[in-house]
């Protein structure tokens, strides 16, 4: 029995570092698999930047767009594209009035390869070479507009902007035009291509990135006490969101639904998430009540992670503050560890982790954890998957973002 406001994953899309693709992704994920790997260039000689690696995309864009498309988009809308036009095939590229069909894709940054090549264009040839469509290029609600005028979505395009939670944002608001009828199919996700020397330095400058040159696959390493920063990432995650009752209507293949949204802000920093980690829970214990579910009702969680000291911790103990003494039955994955941190892409493609470990019954593996923290109070799952249980079973997927962005998202499986 479904109802008109229930909201369905009918498509998925994704190129990440682990692979062009979901499946490739997902297998590599599964593999325990590193996609981090040291960059081709002279930037950390050049540049002088302490990080010399990140996770870069396994397949590039230019092998999958015609040499047309990549001149006109930048990278982050490229990714985009990609994505989405794999999620919509999966979809089984369904019938619907583009007055029904939204596009929601956020990125965190944006544009930053066009923006930055545009000025490196006029210091060294002149304002008058600058590109014409840099400005469209550039814009972060490019990737959304791209997608919009490729698949005729009108019933609204949106981009989010919420730092390293815009990808779940951007799904949670794709949920939202469905409950509220203002669509009956969103393509929805987050883009991001930040694998650029000044992202890299700035990020460096803050001290947030790890700095393990001489081994870049073991770099990203949530909850090791060991850790020290996070792993930067490029890539991006797009989910076909469908009516409930409009996937039955055509006989849709169904990964799960978005059961329940949670978001909060923290109000207390610019960057560093607030110590107790309260506005995290209260984004998690507001998707439970959206989903009509209770903490004892989760077997999965797919955490934000990013491996940085301090904010693994914070969420650790949010988590289990939610759950209680149910947090030791709740397989919790990292999956940042293989990947890196794809920044305003993070969260659409941990989401799509995290409706496939539902359907397939599989959490996958958290690498790189050598020493876990001793105070770690919830079941990570190091090195191999994990089987999930039979039955109605659900997931939470966190997301959280420089300015105090929280972001949750029940999944539960059909």
């Amino acid at each position: 029995m479904t109802s008109a406001s229930d909201v369905v994953i009918t498509g998925l899309g994704a190129t990440t570092p682990l692979g062009g693709d979901v499946d490739s992704t997902w297998k590599a994920s599964l593999a325990g698999r590193s996609g981090v790997r040291t960059l081709d260039n002279d930037w950390a000689e050049k540049y002088e930047i302490p990080v010399s690696f990140a996770g870069t995309l396994a397949v590039p864009s230019a092998d999958v767009l015609t040499r047309p498309e990549t001149k006109r988009m930048d990278p982050s809308a490229q990714y985009a594209i990609v994505a989405a036009r794999e999620a919509w095939v999966d979809a089984g590229a369904p019938e619907v009035d583009g007055d029904r069909l939204g596009a929601v894709v956020a990125s965190g940054i944006g544009g930053v390869w066009t923006l930055l090549d545009g000025w490196d264009t006029i210091r060294e040839k002149g304002a008058r070479r600058v590109l014409p469509l840099t400005v469209p290029m550039l814009m972060p609600n490019s990737p959304a507009a791209n997608v919009s005028i490729e698949f005729g979505a009108r019933a609204g395009t949106h981009a989010p902007v919420s730092a390293c939670a815009s990808g779940a944002e951007a799904i949670a608001y794709g949920v939202q035009m469905i409950r509220t009828g203002r669509a009956d199919v969103v393509i929805a996700g987050g883009t991001e291509a930040a694998v650029h020397p000044m992202p890299i330095s700035a990020f460096a400058a803050m001290k947030a990135l790890s700095t393990r040159n001489d081994d870049p696959a073991g770099a990203s390493r949530p909850y090791d006490v060991t850790r020290d920063g996070f792993v930067l990432g490029e890539g991006a995650g797009v989910v076909v969101l469908e009516s409930a009752e409009h996937a039955a209507a055509r006989g849709a293949r169904v990964y799960g639904r978005v059961s329940g949204l949670g978001m909060s802000s923290d109000a207390h920093h610019i960057a560093a998430p607030e110590p107790t980690g309260a506005g995290q829970t209260a984004a998690m214990q507001r998707a439970l009540e959206d989903a009509g579910i209770s903490a004892s009702d989760i077997v999965h969680v797919n955490a934000h992670a990013t491996s940085t000291p301090l904010g693994d911790m914070i969420e650790a103990r949010g988590i289990r503050a939610l759950l209680g003494p149910h947090a030791d039955q709740v397989a919790l994955s990292a999956t940042k560890s293989m990947m890196g941190h794809l920044l305003g892409a993070a969260g659409a493609v941990e989401t799509i982790l995290a409706v496939l470990a539902l359907r397939e019954r599989t959490a996958p593996p958290t690498i790189n954890v050598t020493e876990p923290e001793p105070e770690l109070e919830v079941d990570l799952v190091r090195d191999t998957p994990r089987d999930l249980p039979a039955g109605q079973i659900a997931a939470i997927n966190n997301s959280f973002g420089f300015g105090g962005h929280n972001v949750a998202l029940v999944l539960t499986s059909t």
